[in-house]
């Protein structure tokens, strides 16, 4: 069995056992924190389809806290286990439950990380192609982005180890420098569009204009 495969069935398991819940609430049964329970589990099916198939579902910021939210609950099992009297179906119940929580956590954990091209947009995605081309010809790129008495200007270096963009913040208030290091070219369009609104045509014009300086120069 593949790696690939046993993660479809395991996410097949999952979602199995929210439909049973699903019954079940409709069927009468439950607790009152059935609902609850059967909401956190439906969110976390619904991640660890996105995981698998690579794919941006709802805002990566919730993941990880979701994911501390399971992590939480296993501890909390593993205590009762360790501090209570419990039947044998009941210690099995929750022992298995805990064994393939983790598993979950773990996965959405993961899920949630923004440095991953599944959270880019189209748009992002066609743009960090664009600035990679960029990259691999002239390496760093610099470009200022001036907005009233507000000034933003970026460096961008690429290595093995990824991308680094260095930003420094100018303004009347003063001057505010800070660096980002991102896996992906696709993160660190998002995050320049977001925080620096510097795009890929901003470091197009910028290179453009210090090959025509460069020319100039040699005449």
């Amino acid at each position: 069995m593949t790696l690939d495969r046993a993660y479809y069935l395991l996410a097949a398991f999952y979602s199995l056992i929210v439909i049973i819940g699903v019954i079940a609430i409709l069927a009468g049964g439950g607790t009152l924190l059935a609902p609850i329970h059967l909401l956190l589990g439906a969110l976390s099916v619904i991640g660890l389809w996105g995981y698998i198939l690579k794919r941006g579902f709802m805002n990566p910021r919730m993941w990880r806290p979701l994911a501390g939210v399971l992590a939480v609950g296993i501890v909390i099992q593993m205590f009762i286990m360790l501090t209570t009297a419990l039947s044998s179906v009941l210690l099995t119940w929750m022992l298995t439950s805990s064994i393939f929580s983790v598993m979950l956590v773990i996965m959405l954990y993961r899920y949630g990380d923004r440095d991953q091209p599944l959270w880019a947009s189209d748009e992002e995605r066609t743009a960090a192609r664009q600035l990679d081309v960029l990259l691999s010809d002239s390496s760093p790129l610099t470009a200022i982005k001036r907005d009233g008495s507000r000034e933003n200007s970026v460096k961008v270096t690429k290595s093995n180890g990824g991308y680094r963009a260095s930003v420094t913040r100018r303004s009347q208030e003063g001057q505010e420098r800070f660096e980002e290091r991102f896996q992906y070219p696709e993160t660190l369009v998002f995050f320049l569009e977001k925080f620096t609104s510097v795009t890929v045509d901003d470091f197009r014009r910028s290179a453009s204009l210090d090959d025509r300086e460069s020319a100039a120069a040699t005449v």
